[in-house]
């Protein structure tokens, strides 16, 4: 019986991983229509229906929030003496604020994730790009990290010529920043990546691959690749990992991006679907950035003896109760932040986030225009 367990187990890990990795019907009514498909407009807040076309021709269904020198919302935080000059257009002020492309976790879709795009555009007084990927929301095709190569026949010239392209997330992921950049005021703007849990992993590989066009990463809970994952979320199923298709290979991926691209980590604590020790090696690559030294990349329990590490990254306490920051050195502006009370879905939410992340983002604005005045973090709160 054991044994016809684990090869049911296995037949499972290799033909209907997708499944698995994707439950993008999950929670019910995901994926049955606009009703099921919260829109920022139902928060009060103002934004755009934006169709996007990935290379492959499948439209990806976002939302886009322009910044704007007067936002409805009571709450909004207002915008630093300065910031406004006279005769200045929204546009122009839009231009002048970061942008947030936020990427999800897998479950759900990008609807779910409105509170925290709220936190973004009114709080912070970000531009937000809203991804959704293939096959979640009202988004067309199936999710994948790569898909299929599929050939595709093109006449000119009165020849014909066959070539491959690539469909999948990573696709709907370039799709976004390629808008960005084509954008008349977006273009002008830094451009920041948020990614919780796999969203992580789509956007350390969106980075690598585009590591002068984005200012900064923010990764939650995020892990070193899915086949390292298998032993902890599917044990019985640890000696077949190798199996595993869906790579996101994030441990490979994030040595590719410049050691002077901040990265702001989030890690809670109590993840108990991505172990926290996954967070920790990333960390530990971070901090190896463009220094050509071989780096541990298998996770284990780390020691609290030191405070430092070779990379010179030291430690201390948050101001928070439960919550640690790792900071590198002043140049990088990368910080690690752990929650001791945070679980794989709830750590948005623990006492100091949200303030950790208005800190990480206001240190890049100073970074880059030291004589603006950046929104007061302290009246962040999610």
């Amino acid at each position: 019986m054991l044994t016809i367990t684990c090869l049911i187990g296995v037949g499972l890990l290799y033909y209907g991983q997708n499944y698995l990795i994707y439950p993008s019907a999950f929670p019910s009514g995901s994926r049955t229509g606009t009703f099921n498909v919260a829109n920022p407009g139902q928060y009060g807040l103002p934004y755009v229906d934006l169709e996007l076309k990935a290379e492959d021709d499948t439209t990806l269904r976002c939302y886009l929030l322009l910044q704007a020198k007067h936002l409805p919302q009571p709450d909004a935080a207002i915008l630093p003496p300065g910031t406004i000059v006279d005769g200045m257009s929204d546009e122009e002020l839009a231009a002048t604020r970061p942008t947030i492309v936020m990427f999800h976790g897998n479950g759900g879709n990008l609807g779910h994730r409105i509170p925290l795009a709220r936190v973004f555009f009114s709080k912070m007084r970000c531009n937000v790009l809203m991804m959704c990927y293939r096959g979640y929301g009202l988004s067309e095709g199936a999710p994948s990290e790569k898909g299929e190569f599929r050939m595709i026949t093109s006449n000119l010239d009165s020849h014909s010529y066959n070539s491959s392209i690539n469909l999948g997330i990573k696709m709907d992921a370039q799709a976004g920043l390629d808008f960005i950049r084509s954008h008349p005021v977006l273009s002008k703007t830094s451009v920041i990546l948020y990614g919780q849990s796999i969203g992580g992993a789509v956007s350390i590989d969106l980075a690598s691959r585009n590591p002068l066009a984005v200012r900064a990463l923010i990764l939650e809970n995020t892990f070193l690749s899915l086949p390292r994952l298998v032993p902890s979320t599917l044990p019985f199923l640890g000696p077949f990992a190798f199996l595993c298709h869906q790579k996101w290979d994030s441990a490979s991926k994030i040595s590719l991006i410049p050691r002077k691209t901040p990265i702001l980590m989030l890690s809670g604590q109590r993840d108990e679907v991505v172990p926290c020790e996954h967070m920790q090696v990333l960390w530990e690559l971070v901090g190896k950035r463009g220094m050509g030294a071989p780096v541990r990349t298998t996770p284990r329990k780390r020691s609290n003896a030191s405070t430092t590490n070779g990379s010179g990254l030291s430690t201390k306490e948050g101001i928070n109760t439960g919550t640690t920051i790792h900071v590198e050195d002043s140049k990088t502006l990368s910080k690690f932040v752990e929650f001791a009370e945070g679980w794989h879905n709830d750590t948005c939410v623990q006492p100091g986030y949200w303030a950790a992340v208005a800190e990480f983002i206001a240190s890049i604005m100073k970074a880059d225009h030291p004589d603006v005045t950046v929104v007061d973090v302290t009246v962040v709160n999610a």
